[in-house]
């Protein structure tokens, strides 16, 4: 990859401070546009691929945006890509002044999709599983606390012990951006942790006592652990949410994320306050939180097509 596209990896590094995914796909984006930039070089007096990148112009993004289309890129991949390129260009309008070629392209319209949600039974139902070993005590709390705060899954596998405050009943967790943000943590997910927290104890203990050498601070202070005494991964959470909603009858295709999606859900037709529930999912913008107004929506229409006597459907 060319210095410039460095440069900028950098700087969204160590000064944006952004998640290693995210930094892997924003590299994925300049690879991208390295390799069709490459392949569609109107620029023939040089072969420098920085030099080719600079050269690049508004036509050339709306055709690369096009390729990318005819090959079968949805067009929110496509909206994703797009803002990975504006924003390296962006930083090279920064250094050099140059105008950027992504502005005013547009990725191709994308049909809304509504975030599937669980209703307020499943979701109770999904934390009722009956299993009392270490694993099932450990899902249940993971579970709860899920459907309690709105975590990303991201969210919770980098607790620490220390990131619940029982008194409060807050948590402290660093989202997107490395932005710290309090949540409210509800009765149940607090019980569910009270259960785990003497399991999560012994699975240390017993580690220590026969693999103390391979034990870092990090897994020490993880709040949730595997049976090997690491921080539980992402992977694991997403396997044994699935295999917990077989066991009881969800037929959801379901991933931690739509336990965040159920919590802004059923928070909001409650309460009705947008703002709110922006502050506890952790968004930047109100416009990302909207989504589930559309959401309470549905439900409402619903309501309507049974209850209204001109709503209702002939039988």
């Amino acid at each position: 990859m060319n210095e410039a596209c460095e440069q900028y990896l950098n700087y969204l590094t160590h000064e944006r401070r952004l998640a290693t995914l995210t930094l892997k796909h924003y590299r994925r984006d300049l690879a991208l546009l390295e390799a069709l930039a490459g392949g569609n070089n109107t620029n023939t007096r040089s072969h420098d691929p920085a030099a080719i990148l600079v050269s690049l112009t508004q036509m050339d993004i709306r055709r690369f945006a096009a390729t990318l289309h005819a090959k079968g890129l949805g067009p929110r991949s496509i909206a994703r890509v797009l803002s990975g390129w504006r924003g390296f260009y962006e930083f090279l309008r920064h250094q050099t002044g140059a105008a950027n070629p992504v502005d005013g392209v547009h990725a191709p319209k994308a049909d809304k999709r509504l975030p599937e949600t669980l209703s307020p039974d499943e979701a109770v139902r999904l934390v009722s599983f009956a299993d009392d070993s270490p694993e099932g005590i450990r899902d249940r709390a993971i579970f709860e606390l899920l459907y309690s705060s709105g975590f990303r899954v991201s969210e919770l596998v980098s607790l620490d012990t220390d990131s619940i405050d029982f008194a409060t009943q807050e948590a402290r967790v660093t989202g997107k951006g490395n932005k710290t943000r309090i949540v409210p943590v509800g009765r149940h997910a607090l019980e569910a942790l009270q259960r785990w927290l003497p399991v999560r104890a012994a699975i240390l203990g017993n580690a220590k006592s026969t693999a103390e050498n391979r034990l870092d601070q990090g897994h020490l202070k993880a709040l949730f652990l595997s049976k090997q005494a690491k921080r539980i991964s992402v992977r694991v959470i997403q396997h044994q949410i699935k295999i917990r909603a077989a066991q009881q009858g969800i037929s959801l295709d379901l991933h931690p994320h739509m336990l965040r999606h159920s919590f802004a859900s059923h928070v909001l037709q409650s309460s009705g306050d947008l703002r709110a529930v922006q502050e506890m999912l952790g968004h930047a913008s109100i416009a990302s939180t909207q989504v589930y107004t559309h959401l309470d929506f549905q439900h409402l229409a619903k309501i309507y097509d049974a209850a209204h006597p001109r709503a209702r459907k002939k039988t």
